[in-house]
Order: C-alpha cells, then sequence, then structure tokens
C-alpha cells in the first residue's frame, strides 16, 4: 500500500469528462481547490462531483482550500506582453491604471511597495525569470534597472530577493474565499504567505469564527518564515513547503538544504508535511517524467514528506491521470528502500500525553513483532497522526465514525482511514469486528498478528488509553 499520500490540483483539466472519477480511482488523497483562480461556482462544482464520485465508490478524500493570500502581481500590460533588455530602466508604480504598462513601466498591485524597498534591493519577477535592482524611489514609483532580462507578460509575480515585504497573509478576498471553503466543506485550509505566528492565529481565529474546525497548512514561501518556522509549525496542524516563491526569495541552491531540515522539523513536532512545486513539471506536456523529477519526488519521499503535490500537472496539464500514476509509481518504488522504514523520533523524549505514549508504544511494538496491521480507534485523528511520524512498513489504518476524520487522516504518511462506529457496538465484540472488517479488505489473513488501540471509553476525544495485541485465529 503506498504510504505517501497524492494531492492532485483542480483546474480545466480535471473538468473533462470522466478525469475527475479517474482521478479518484488512481487513489489521489486529497484535491487541492486553489483559489488563485477562476470562480466560486467553478469551485463549489468540483466539489460536488469530487463528493459523488466518492460516495459512490464509498470512498472519502480530503479537499484543501488554497487560499491566494497577498500575492504581489504585475498589472497588465497593453499589448499582454513586452521585452526587456538588460541595463534597460523600467518602473513599477503602484499609481498607474490597471491596464496602462508598457516597455516603460507597469502597475504593481501592493500599493506599499515604494515604501518598503530601497536602492539596491533586487526585485524578482515571473519566478526569477526577470531581476530588477531598484535604483531610486520617487513617490508610488520604484525605479529599476534590468539585470535580468528577458519576455514579460502581464499579472506575472514580483518578489522581493531576500523576503521583507510586510503584505499580511490574509487578505479581504481571502476572508471571503475563506468563507466559501468552509461552506463547501473544506477539510483543510492553505494559508499563503505566512510571515510568523501572528498570520496562524489570525486564520484560526477566522475559521473559528466561521464555525469551521478545519485544519489549517501554513504556506511557507516567505524568507522571513524561515525564522519563525517552529512558531508556525507549532501553531498548524500541517505546512507546504512551497518552493516556488521561496525558490525565488532565499536562491534556489538554498531550497534543498532548507526543504529536508523543514520535513524533520515538521516530523519532530508532530505535524505533517506536504512537497510541492514543479514535482512533475515536464508532465504537463508530456506522457513521462524526467529522471530529475524521479528523484526530485523520491528525495521527499526518503526525507519523509507526508505527501506530495501536484499543481499545474493536473489542474492545466494535458496528462493529468497519467501523471498521478507515474508519481505513485515512483513512491511505491521509494517506499521499498529501507532507509524509509527505520525511525529514531522522539525515542529519548518524555511523552506528556497517555494517547501519545500508547501511540509510540504501539508503533515500537508493531516493528519488533512484525504485526501486519495498526487498527486505531479514534476521534479527532490525533493518535494515528503521532503513529504516521514513526517511518514504518506497517500501515495504520484509522476506525472512527466521523466522516471529517476519514477526510482528515488522508493526508497522513501510511494512515488509511476505515468507517466505525464503535458507540453502535459491543464494547467486548469491537475487536472482533475490528479484525473482521480488516479479514473482508484482504489485509489480514489466518496467523497475523495486528495491534488495537482504543480508549475505555468510547467516543471520547483523547481517550486512547490501551492497546491490545491479538492474532488473528
Amino acid at each position: 500500500m503506498r504510504r505517501t499520500k497524492i494531492i492532485a490540483t483542480l483546474g480545466p483539466a480535471t473538468d473533462k469528462p470522466d478525469v475527475l472519477a479517474r482521478l479518484v480511482d488512481a487513489d489521489v488523497d486529497l484535491f487541492r481547490v486553489n483559489y488563485s483562480h477562476q470562480t466560486h461556482e467553478d469551485h463549489e462544482r468540483r466539489v460536488r462531483e469530487i463528493r459523488t464520485a466518492t460516495a459512490a465508490r464509498r470512498l472519502e478524500v480530503g479537499i484543501i482550500a488554497d487560499l491566494q493570500g497577498p500575492k504581489i502581481r504585475l498589472q497588465r500590460f497593453e499589448g499582454g506582453r513586452i521585452h526587456l533588455e538588460e541595463g534597460q530602466r523600467f518602473t513599477l508604480d503602484s499609481g498607474l491604471a490597471d491596464d496602462a504598462g508598457d516597455d516603460r513601466h507597469v502597475g504593481v498591485t501592493y500599493q506599499h511597495l515604494a515604501r518598503e524597498v530601497k536602492a539596491g534591493d533586487k526585485l524578482m519577477l515571473d519566478d526569477g525569470r526577470i531581476m530588477l535592482e531598484v535604483s531610486d524611489v520617487s513617490g508610488n514609483e520604484v525605479h529599476c534597472k534590468v539585470l535580468l532580462g528577458g519576455e514579460l507578460s502581464s499579472k506575472k509575480g514580483v518578489n522581493l530577493q531576500g523576503g521583507g515585504l510586510s503584505a499580511g497573509a490574509l487578505t479581504d478576498k481571502d476572508r471571503a474565499d475563506l468563507a466559501h471553503g468552509v461552506k463547501t466543506g473544506a477539510d483543510y485550509f492553505a494559508v499563503s504567505f505566512v510571515r510568523g505566528p501572528a498570520d496562524i492565529l489570525e486564520a484560526r481565529k477566522a475559521l473559528k469564527d466561521a464555525g469551521s474546525h478545519a485544519g489549517i497548512i501554513a504556506k511557507l514561501e516567505r524568507a522571513e518564515a524561515l525564522n519563525n518556522a517552529d512558531q508556525i509549525i507549532e501553531l498548524s496542524d500541517a505546512i507546504m513547503i512551497a518552493r516556488g516563491d521561496l525558490g525565488v526569495e532565499i536562491g534556489d541552491a538554498s531550497l534543498p538544504p532548507v526543504q529536508k531540515r523543514l520535513i524533520k522539523l515538521a516530523g519532530d513536532m508532530d505535524r505533517a508535511v506536504i512537497t510541492a512545486t514543479q514535482m512533475m513539471e515536464s508532465m504537463i506536456d508530456n506522457q513521462i517524467p524526467l529522471r530529475a523529477e524521479v528523484f526530485d519526488v523520491a528525495n521527499a519521499v526518503i526525507e519523509g514528506t507526508d505527501a506530495v503535490m501536484l499543481s499545474a500537472e493536473t489542474s492545466i496539464g494535458m496528462f493529468p491521470v497519467q501523471t498521478v500514476a507515474a508519481m505513485a509509481r515512483i513512491c511505491e518504488e521509494t517506499e521499498k528502500q529501507r532507509i524509509t522504514r527505520v525511525s529514531d523520533h522522539r525515542i529519548n523524549q518524555r511523552f506528556e500525553r497517555i494517547d501519545e505514549a500508547i501511540a509510540m508504544s504501539t508503533m515500537y511494538a508493531a516493528n519488533h513483532i512484525g504485526a501486519r496491521a495498526i487498527a486505531a480507534l479514534t476521534e479527532t485523528g490525533s493518535t494515528p497522526l503521532w503513529m504516521s511520524r514513526i517511518s514504518t512498513g506497517i500501515p495504520v489504518f484509522a476506525f472512527t465514525r466521523h466522516v471529517a476524520t476519514m477526510r482528515k487522516v488522508r493526508l497522513f504518511r501510511g494512515v488509511y482511514p476505515i468507517h466505525f462506529d464503535i458507540t453502535h457496538t459491543d464494547p467486548l465484540e469491537a475487536n472482533n469486528e475490528i479484525i473482521a472488517e480488516l479479514r473482508r479488505r484482504n489485509i489480514v489473513e489466518r496467523g497475523d498478528f495486528v495491534i488495537i488501540t482504543k480508549g475505555d471509553l468510547s467516543g471520547r476525544r483523547g481517550g486512547t488509553n490501551n492497546m491490545k495485541i491479538v492474532q488473528v485465529a
């Protein structure tokens, strides 16, 4: 069973007949709704189609609502695009009309840009394909010299090399999109361009005010977020290593060690990790990946990521189903390597909670007796999350009565949800019913060891306090 989870982004490519259903059949774990593009109606229709497809298959998948955040973009050029030459003078002007750009100047969406940059700063346009150096600032105008030229089209992104722009993580648009995501039943909200812990607290309050208990994914794509990574991770349910804008701000050569550090840090803090951006980029137009992309996905798996994400590859690409199949194949082959199945997670640390101690003890026992499966009865998904922090080849099945928990745990490495309502079951018969369900799914057979965790008081949050080793009769 593939332990690394796959996230596919929805878009025009997934609107084609049968594509969504085929992606569900290809075992996509979560779908990403990208609020940077298209309308609420488009997103709502796609989520409805996913729920229809999964209901027909008696499955549950997670939905991630990805908020746009304060993405700083150029406004429009009169002719759609221009060409900049090295050494040329060019101005970014937040006071310019939205469609008045030409080869001398262009508008920019961030009204405070001129206040926050100074002579000598470097601005990266279009993911670093164009580089400008600020020469001076006058009013709303940022006058620049072109250091790296090329073709530039409307609405491309703008980053300050090294970070430091003060735009808050939640815009008015994000608040409207968040309300819509709550309405459509999103399981996670991804907060873009997080700077520090205050951004996560703000998003958490907005979700609470909207009546949602969805998880929060902090997208780490600003240089300054790296300085606050511990606090951001602690306040979030998961992180996304968004390598596009992050690479522009810190430099592409710095990305590999930063990715490795963030994956380990999040794992140590019992948080899930998504690795994202350009993982299978060439498959937008081709049916097979580049060898470099194969290594990229495999390295993320080896480093311990919970999930790998596809963006344009599935939202606008020509081969979304083939891309998911290729990514799954890479993950499965990499997971056969011993390095992905060994762990020293928290081996020398004290456990403050009984349910966490049970989770860690279960994984130790399972790995040392060769258990075939672990069955964790759970209300919130916390116990399976802790279990998933241990690298192992043993599958963890989250038995839960809550649909929201079933969708939530789809993000956790090596965890698979099964609907099971223990409140409607005789507690003395629960173990037998769990084993029967695993046998029905051809997961275990006679003689296999299964470890079951649950609480004395069924249906109680945070109540896991016992572990039982069962041999299938």
